[in-house]
């Protein structure tokens, strides 16, 4: 059964015009969850809204937004004047511009979403977009309305559809200065400064991510499925931390290390016995 669409709408460049639909990429409704209980009843909780001052609930149809001004001074917002601010969507995601697909600084992206045609008739049209984009290397930008905010978006050609990446505004990501204004600056050089750069070559390979696990998630799984069995769950195993107690020594036990295993990957593929024929295979001549 085909995904449900979280968005439809039409993907536009220049004259060219392309009904498409997106669809969630990232999700954690997989990941373990919990609901609130009464321990004496079992029955579950529902959250309500009370009053900070009576300590009376608040029923849904009294409840308004509020903005604060000062200490416990608010401006009372009403849902038609809230209403008033989502901006009017045309379903148009138009395209602005084509930029280097390493143009963006990664800390700007948000969550991504499949961008795929939205009907047979579109698939022409999208795959002349995609196509391109492949071609000169390029991601696009492109603005809409969705989920009641104007977005800005990156796109980007993956596989046979395309990846819509919406991107933090300049206000919401905060300035790096703040964080490292206490790291000093230190010049390394010399026998340290090659050893790391040894380990860095020796410990260089390729993302794959089912080699990386959620741990926590795999452990609550256990407590829970221990539970429904009635038996003690499983202890966890946490990765044993090594004490560094100098630099430059851990430096050179980490070289030796990564240089001891790359001779014994290289001895081991040197030292691998010839294939002997296969019982009953005949010899050539």
């Amino acid at each position: 059964m085909a995904p449900r669409a979280n968005w439809k709408g039409f993907l536009k460049v220049g004259e060219l015009v392309c009904p498409v639909a997106l669809y969630t990429a990232a999700s954690t409704s997989e990941r373990i969850s919990f609901h609130m209980l009464n321990r004496a009843t079992g029955h579950r909780l529902h959250r309500e809204f009370v009053d900070s001052e009576t300590g009376k609930v608040v029923e849904r149809e009294d409840q308004v937004k509020g903005y604060e001004t000062g200490d416990d001074d608010y401006i009372v917002l009403d849902p038609e004047e809230v209403a008033s601010a989502v901006p009017e969507s045309d379903k148009m995601m138009d395209i602005e511009a084509f930029i280097a697909c390493e143009a963006i600084d990664d800390l700007y992206f948000d969550k991504p979403y499949y961008l795929a045609p939205a009907d047979r008739h579109a698939h022409e049209v999208f795959a002349l977009i995609r196509e391109g984009m492949k071609a000169r290397k390029v991601a696009a930008l492109a603005e809409t309305v969705l989920f009641r905010r104007v977005r800005t978006l990156l796109i980007r050609a993956h596989g046979e559809g395309l990846v819509a990446t919406t991107l933090h505004y300049d206000y919401e990501v905060r300035s790096a200065e703040e964080a490292f204004s206490d790291i000093p600056d230190i010049k390394l050089k010399g026998e340290m400064l090659e050893l790391a750069e040894h380990i860095i070559q020796t410990k260089s390979g390729r993302f794959d991510p089912k080699k990386f696990d959620d741990r926590y998630d795999a452990a609550l799984a256990e407590v829970v499925k221990a539970k429904i069995e009635g038996r003690k769950p499983k202890p966890f195993k946490p990765k044993a931390e090594g004490k560094v107690i100098d630099l430059m020594e851990a430096l050179r036990q980490s070289a030796g290390k990564g240089a001891k295993a790359g001779k014994t990957k290289r001895g081991a593929r040197k030292a691998a016995p010839a294939r002997k024929p296969a019982a009953g295979r005949r010899k050539a001549g």
